[in-house]
């Protein structure tokens, strides 16, 4: 349609079409006014905190310094930048979640000078105006003190834990998009004001993400005719949100374990049975079996499994014309705890051109798998393998009177549906160790051929 519309047109299309495409997508809209103060949205997993079952007694929890103990900057590609990489009002912060548990009466501690002096002034003024009235002045209250003194901090900030990104771009159109993680953590502890000791420690750490996506496309529409447009967005998390968040999850913390170690006590004891409670052990218990990035890691795979598979093969050989053919295999996997696991399969396929020469053929193989990432549920892995393809040279009977060996490479990923059950993807070459396959003897290499398979691999037992 850009073709037909009239010249004077074209540009009030192109800046109503530019104008009108962040309107898409919430992650696009631009604010063109600014907006009035509003109250201070909650960190993401406050409803855990702020719904905790009620305690018997408040504690009354008296917070000195939680400060940043890191000392780090905000990363910049530009140079040294001056400013924190996280806020410095982290006291505040966790008295605010101290209150929203419904478990402590903050008292404060942070600026007890200031407190202090204030006194001063009541009872000097209460004392003058007694003088002159010649009336007793109230005393002034003493203050409340602390059952426990909370410390700790944000002890490490690390930036650019993990980067990424990905783009594609065709004849002058195309996106990108790139992140990146940081990640802060948070000590907490509880120490008894009557003896000194530290009755629990805590820790929680909260990743922050920034991603960044742009999309353009920049071509000639039309003989002096330039189509250049281009959108995207980015977005920083908050730190001070994931602060909050992670101070939130330590004051929690603190809370469910100081309640199962006999510290402080339920209003109702049948809360302990609570679904919450439940969620917090199924938690911790992830978190012990956890690598740093925060997965799960566990000896997944069994020791014995069966695998099956169809797929795709592609013979190269001697003739031109090369066809893509099927094959179906299975076999018997055997696993280690580590990083390898073997196995021992069978199939049958086609080795064929597009015209003259097709071959079924049987093969019968043994593979050796380095898995990277064994723990995980999904792991990619590296393939090592030798067989040999069984079948009848002339193919007029299902005899088999020909035998070819093979060395065998391969990458893939598989990826556990269930505990028992891996989604198994693999992409293959094979190479016969001579050049006689199709009958035919030329070129430096020998014959060799490709796969591409999808298949299941079931474990019959799992490691305990």
């Amino acid at each position: 349609m850009l073709y037909k519309l009239k010249k004077g047109c074209q540009a009030l299309f192109l800046f109503a079409f530019i104008y009108a495409m962040p309107a898409c997508s919430p992650n696009l809209g631009q604010p063109f006014q600014t907006t009035r103060a509003s109250l201070g949205a909650p960190a993401p997993g406050n409803a855990d905190l702020v719904n905790l079952p009620a305690p018997q007694q408040k504690i009354v929890a008296a917070v000195y310094k939680f400060r940043d103990q890191t000392g780090q900057y905000k990363p910049s590609v530009n140079g040294a930048s001056w400013s924190t990489a996280v806020t410095q009002g982290t006291t505040t912060i966790l008295l605010k979640s101290l209150e929203e548990s419904g478990w402590f009466t903050p008292i404060e501690r942070e600026n007890l000078g200031n407190l202090l002096n204030e006194r001063k002034i009541i009872r000097s003024t209460r004392a003058e105006a007694e003088a002159i009235t010649k009336k007793p002045e109230p005393n002034l209250p003493g203050l409340l003190f602390a059952g426990i003194i909370l410390e700790g901090g944000i002890i490490s900030y690390d930036a650019n834990v993990i980067t990424g990104g990905a783009g594609l771009r065709y004849f002058g159109a195309g996106g990108s998009g790139q992140y990146r993680e940081d990640k802060v953590t948070v000590y907490l502890r509880a120490i008894s004001t009557s003896t000194g000791e530290i009755l629990k420690t805590v820790y929680t750490s909260k990743t922050i993400l920034s991603q960044a996506v742009d999309i353009g496309i920049f071509r000639y529409v039309k003989f002096k005719r330039l189509l250049e447009a281009e959108t995207g967005f980015t977005y920083n998390e908050p730190s001070e949100m994931a602060v909050k968040e992670a101070i939130d999850k330590a004051v929690q913390s603190l809370i469910i374990e100081g309640v199962q170690e006999g510290y402080w006590k339920l209003k109702n004891k049948d809360d302990l049975q609570s679904p919450l409670f439940r969620e917090y052990a199924k938690e911790k218990e992830q978190v012990e079996n956890s690598d740093v990035n925060g997965r799960y890691v566990a000896v997944r795979r069994g020791a014995l499994g069966l695998s099956g598979g169809v797929g795709l093969m592609l013979y190269k050989g001697d003739y031109s014309g090369q066809k893509v053919q099927t094959f179906m295999e299975g076999g018997l996997r055997l696993s280690s705890r580590n990083n390898l696991a073997v196995d021992i399969k069978a199939g049958r396929g086609n080795l064929a051109t597009a015209t003259y020469f097709n071959v079924s053929t049987n093969f019968a193989e043994a593979n050796l798998y380095y898995n990277f990432f064994p723990k995980l549920r999904y792991t990619p892995y590296f393939q090592l393998g030798s067989g040999a393809l069984l079948y009848n040279s002339d193919q007029q009977s299902y005899s088999i009177d020909s035998f070819d060996p093979y060395v065998k490479a391969g990458l893939g990923i598989e990826y556990l549906v269930t505990d028992r059950v891996g989604l198994d993807l693999n992409v293959s070459s094979s190479y016969l160790m001579n050049d006689n396959f199709d009958s035919v003897e030329q070129g430096r290499f020998n014959d060799y051929f490709w796969t591409a398979k999808v298949g299941l691999n079931f474990y019959l037992n799992l490691y305990k």
